[in-house]
């Protein structure tokens, strides 16, 4: 396969995180790009204030930004949202016909959108694509797959779909057997640290080692629901 902009980080994070979701890895680092950029010199474009004025941010991302250094670059992107928002949302006469149609449809387009997760959503669709390539064409990154411990549900259901999408049949079929095993091999190892923490609090029970399942709570959330700090 050749060599392009999605290869380097998918293959970095396939062979430096063994013992995580890669595909995590890769949302959390896009995550961290998107906003360090947003509130830099992006900040300043016209076209990407337009776009940011129109779609905004959800709530993860408004204290995700407001958590980081620049409260400035917050506050100056705030201020031209705020006051497109204040002309968009103004509905005039309240006898005017459809009085706040207007209005309920910018907020619902608004609570519909992020300005961040769609950049996020559009890099990552491409590094599921680049991750089926991979496994069906280069043996060291199957290497890389095969030392992966597990994928989390929703970013395994992704891979796989796009895996569907790009690959031949047999193709398609070796990436699912590769990745379903992972999948069920993890969570049977997850069931059994979920059990042995429920038993840990029956003093029956005490002597018991821990063994991995001080965190099998928190590793059962990132399996199903994706690693979101």
């Amino acid at each position: 396969m050749k060599e392009h902009i999605y290869t380097i980080p998918v293959t970095e994070a396939f062979a430096e995180n063994k013992d995580k979701c890669p595909f995590c890895a890769l949302a959390e680092k896009l995550e961290f790009d998107e906003l360090d950029i947003i509130l830099g010199a992006a900040m300043m474009e016209n076209d990407v204030r337009l776009e940011t004025n129109q779609k905004g941010f959800c709530n993860r991302h408004y204290n995700k930004m407001f958590g980081m250094k620049n409260r400035l670059g917050l506050a100056l992107m705030l201020e031209t949202h705020l006051e497109s928002l204040k002309k968009e949302l103004k509905t005039g006469n309240f006898l005017s016909r459809g009085i706040g149609n207007k209005s309920i449809s910018r907020i619902e387009t608004m609570q519909k959108n992020c300005y961040v997760c769609e950049r996020i959503e559009d890099k990552i669709s491409k590094m599921y694509t680049t991750a089926a390539y991979l496994f069906d064409e280069e043996r060291d990154f199957r290497n890389s797959f095969a030392e992966v411990r597990y994928f989390c549900l929703p970013h395994y259901r992704e891979y796989v779909l796009a895996g569907k999408r790009v690959l031949s049949k047999d193709g398609y079929e070796n990436l699912v057997r590769a990745a379903n095993e992972k999948i069920c091999n993890y969570l049977d190892s997850l069931k059994d640290d979920v059990s042995l923490f429920c038993k840990k609090f029956d003093y029956r029970f005490g002597d018991l080692p821990w063994g991995e399942s001080k965190d099998s709570v928190e590793r059962s959330i990132k399996f199903l629901t994706g690693d979101k700090k």
